[in-house]
């Protein structure tokens, strides 16, 4: 029941994603972050089968520092964007990947960007974009209210708004989630909205 979406205002891009550890019927963590900072200025938020999700974006963030070591300069995020797409139309072939990615970002030239890359290579650049069953509610919201001009406190409360769709509309809602944002002056954690804490198992 993962939920991963993001949107780009006036020289800022937002992802957000639930927090939520799940295997089958058992929830194992609620405190899972599943947003990663590829670099200084880049954000990957992706969703899919966990060893998969850590793996691959792991992979691409390695490969990413890899670039900028041997070239002293680093990619944009379009190049990363499709760097991350040839990785996953490469393994589609032989051992695919199951992970679907938001990836973020901002460039001194071309501002803040948004991709939508999925688990089967497909990559868009996109205003706005989500992954899991919350998308329904997420993507619903964010055509409602999304103007390609707001602030960061207006694209924050429309973030709100999608979380609460989705807490009251989806039957087995994620209860916590991460904001991060990514804007000139790098990418950074913004906020978390919990609902329920993280509790660890008392020795019987």
């Amino acid at each position: 029941m993962e939920c991963v979406f993001g949107l780009v205002g006036k020289g800022f891009a937002i992802v957000a994603a639930d927090t939520s550890a799940v295997h089958s019927i058992l929830l194992h963590k609620n405190n899972e972050d599943k947003i990663m900072v590829l670099d200084s200025h880049k954000l990957v938020a992706a969703s899919g089968e966990p060893g998969d999700r850590v793996q691959f974006t792991e992979y691409v963030q390695k490969n990413v520092s890899l670039y900028k070591f041997r070239n002293g300069i680093p990619l944009t995020t379009a190049a990363a964007a499709n760097f991350t797409r040839g990785e996953l139309a490469t393994a589609l072939r032989k051992n695919p990947y199951s992970v679907n990615i938001l990836m973020a970002g901002y460039d001194e030239e071309s501002g803040a960007s948004l991709y939508y890359i999925d688990y089967i290579a497909t990559l868009h650049k996109v205003d706005k974009g989500a992954f899991g069953y919350g998308s329904y509610f997420s993507l619903s919201t964010m055509d409602r209210h999304y103007r390609e001009d707001m602030s960061v406190e207006e694209a924050i409360e429309l973030v709100d708004k999608c979380i609460l769709e989705i807490r009251s509309r989806l039957v087995v809602a994620p209860p916590n989630f991460v904001i991060k944002i990514v804007d000139k002056d790098g990418a950074r954690d913004y906020a978390w909205r919990q609902s329920v804490q993280d509790v660890t198992t008392a020795a019987v």
